[in-house]
C-alpha cells in the first residue's frame, strides 16, 4: 500500500473504530430513552465511516495528501481540549460549563489575533457566550437531550 493510500486508511480506520465505540456506548447507556438522539447520530455515523472506509481503502478518495506532521502538530492542541472535555470536563463540571470552557480555550488558542488585546479577549468572551446560548437552546429546547450534569450545571 502506497504511503498516500495510507494517509487515508489510517484516519478512515480510526474515525470507524471511533464510530463503533460511539453506538457501542449510546446503545448500552441506560435510561434509554435520554439516548435515543445520541443513538441515531451514532447509527449515521457508522454508515459514514463505513462509507469512508471502503472509498480509502479501495482508493477512490484522492483527494488531498494527508496530514503530515506540521499539519497534526497544529491540530494537536484542539484534539488534547476536545479530549479534556469527553473524558472528563463533561462529566466532573457539567455539559454546558465544560463546552464552554472548551470552546473559549480553543477560540482563543486558535484566534490570530493579539493575546495581549482587551477587546479581543471581550469579543472572545461574547462570541462563546453566544454559541453555548446556541448550543443550549438547540440541546435543551428543540432537541430535548440530556447532558451530563456535573459540579456546576
Amino acid at each position: 500500500m502506497n504511503t498516500q493510500r495510507l494517509q487515508h486508511v489510517v484516519p478512515a480506520t480510526i474515525i470507524f473504530g471511533l464510530s463503533i465505540i460511539v453506538a457501542w456506548l449510546s446503545f448500552t447507556e441506560e435510561p434509554a430513552a435520554a439516548y435515543t438522539f445520541p443513538r441515531i447520530i451514532s447509527i449515521i455515523f457508522i454508515a459514514l465511516a463505513v462509507w469512508n472506509f471502503i472509498r480509502a481503502a479501495t482508493g477512490l478518495s484522492r483527494v488531498g495528501r494527508g496530514i503530515d506532521f506540521g499539519e497534526a502538530k497544529n491540530i494537536l492542541p484542539g484534539m488534547v481540549i476536545m479530549l479534556l472535555l469527553v473524558f472528563w470536563g463533561a462529566k466532573a463540571l457539567g455539559f454546558y460549563v465544560a463546552s464552554s470552557i472548551a470552546f473559549f480555550a480553543a477560540y482563543s488558542f486558535y484566534d490570530p489575533t493579539p493575546l495581549s488585546s482587551v477587546k479581543d479577549w471581550a469579543k472572545r468572551a461574547v462570541v462563546t457566550l453566544l454559541f453555548m446560548t446556541v448550543i443550549y437552546v438547540l440541546f435543551s429546547s428543540v432537541l430535548q437531550v440530556h447532558t451530563p450534569r456535573g459540579l456546576f450545571f
